[in-house]
């Protein structure tokens, strides 16, 4: 099968969740013999723009790429099937065209959404997904929202969970560890308000707390709260090495690709109980509900002070990241490409 990828969102995004996705399963497909996985990008899009012209000019960069750039493309390569990692569709291709949703929850949570962008993902996506020949979606969470909130078929849905994420080195554990740790941003359904005030409130009680790193682009100020800004992967590694638990209160996710790479590194979960989140750490995660500060700040203190339970959350997290790999997500991918052309 040639298969032709649209790996724009990659190249501006490409150390976003989406970003690895679309890197690592393209890098499974090239080692495949039943895939001949072929890369294209919009050379002429832009970096977000926030609004206003630049956006503007996005949109008719987008629009110019899938009406006449990307069919093009699958002319002249001879492709048989075309893969959007995100929710797309070219009207004008005549090869089958397969989609990937990683999450809806921006119909899930509308509130932690402008409205404009809403409005148009619920029209654009939807017909997206109705449209595609197959609609991949990264876990079963996505898989039955995309059935109930899109009205897309199961037969016509494909479930293909993903890999640990980035290739992190896995690095000797520090103990006693230095710091909880948040990685991301502070978009509005990563409730990191409920993990501020959380970790606020273990300082209060605690003996000698831990500081709490929140890593990425999110940025918060407080006693004992330090940020570090966009650290590298080499850093990242690090950082995981040396916390107490990798503290995800996201209230919902498709998947949760940053809780599966702190437990392929050892590093013990705090999540929020949201489906996503509990698909994929299951049983080897600690749990609080998303607003209770009370809860987050009680297992924080447990997480703290109980080494024991630190091995025990490691242990169980090493081992069930295990159940996840890149070479079964191209795997699954590669079987949806195969119905999409009628295999």
């Amino acid at each position: 099968m040639r298969v032709l990828i649209d790996t724009t969102y990659a190249r501006r995004a490409p150390l976003s969740g989406t970003g690895v996705y679309i890197d690592r399963l393209c890098e499974e497909l090239r080692l495949r013999n039943d895939v001949e996985a072929i890369p294209v990008w919009n050379r002429d899009r832009r970096p977000p723009a926030g609004g206003g012209l630049g956006s503007m000019r996005n949109l008719a960069s987008d629009a110019r790429w899938m009406s006449v750039g990307l069919p093009a493309l699958a002319a002249s390569t001879g492709a048989e099937l075309i893969h959007h990692p995100l929710p797309a569709y070219a009207v004008r291709c005549r090869v089958p065209q397969v989609i990937t949703v990683v999450d809806l929850v921006f119909e899930r949570l509308p509130e932690c959404f402008d409205r404009r962008y809403r409005t148009y993902a619920h029209l654009a996506h939807r017909a997206a997904a109705r449209r595609a020949a197959k609609v991949i979606a990264i876990s079963q969470t996505t898989a039955e929202d995309v059935r109930s909130l899109w009205g897309v078929r199961p037969e016509r849905i494909a479930v293909a969970p993903l890999g640990p994420g980035q290739e992190l080195a896995v690095l000797p554990r520090a103990e006693p560890p230095r710091h909880f740790l948040y990685l991301g941003d502070d978009e509005p359904r990563k409730n990191l308000a409920t993990l501020l005030a959380a970790y606020a409130r273990y300082r209060d009680s605690a003996g000698e707390p831990l500081e709490l790193v929140l890593a990425g682009s999110a940025g918060a100020s407080g006693l004992g709260v330090r940020m570090e800004h966009r650290p590298s992967a080499d850093r990242v590694a690090e950082l995981l090495a040396q916390a107490a638990a990798l503290i995800h209160p996201s209230l919902y996710e498709g998947f949760g690709l940053t809780a599966l790479e702190a437990m392929r590194a050892g590093t013990p979960v705090l999540a929020a109980r949201s489906p996503g989140l509990i698909e994929v750490c299951a049983t080897a995660a600690a749990y609080a509900e998303p607003f209770d500060v009370d809860g987050f700040a009680a297992q924080m203190q447990t997480i703290a002070s109980e080494p024991s339970f630190r091995d025990t959350l490691r242990e169980r997290g090493y081992a069930h990241a295990r159940e996840f790999s890149w070479p079964r997500c191209a795997q699954a991918h590669a079987g949806a490409y195969s119905l999409a052309l009628g295999g």
